[in-house]
């Protein structure tokens, strides 16, 4: 009768792992003395090895392409909720950051509110920034939007 795999019992087909070479590990092994290495050169020594990017000394493609624009260390991302979205609340609940994250629709940071989609239901809002328009879309269904 052949074996029955689930999770709790599977493993490799024979010879599909093979074990780890083991250098520098005596004459024996056949991997002694210079361990693999070679004699002398480079990428005999330790740390021999060339930094990522190294093209052979010919000039590398981070250098080789024009650099362009900027970029602001100080840029806040905010996650973005359409009203729409809401629609996943009950009716009269506070709808703050935490309960975006609890239901899956951001993950940390500031939040943002926008129109796209529709809400019906009365909900308190209390996001970081939202437009004109998502805050009257919220208070056209009863509710209110305001800063956390």
């Amino acid at each position: 009768m052949s074996e029955i795999f689930t999770l709790a019992n599977l493993k490799p087909n024979p010879g599909a792992r093979r074990r780890r070479k083991r250098v520098g590990r005596g004459p024996g092994s056949g991997h002694g003395k210079t361990a693999g290495r070679g004699h002398k050169g480079h990428k005999a020594r330790s740390g021999g090895s060339t930094p990522p990017g190294y093209e052979g000394g010919q000039m590398p493609l981070q250098r080789r392409l024009p650099k362009r624009g900027f970029r602001n260390p100080f840029r806040v991302r905010f996650s973005i909720v359409n009203v729409g979205q809401l629609e996943r609340f009950e009716a009269g609940t506070t709808v703050d950051v935490a309960a975006l994250e609890r239901a899956g629709l951001v993950d940390g940071g500031p939040v943002k509110l926008l129109a796209k989609g529709k809400v019906t239901k009365p909900l308190t809002v209390r996001v970081d920034r939202w437009s004109r328009a998502a805050a009257q879309a919220v208070s056209s269904a009863g509710g209110t939007v305001e800063a956390p």
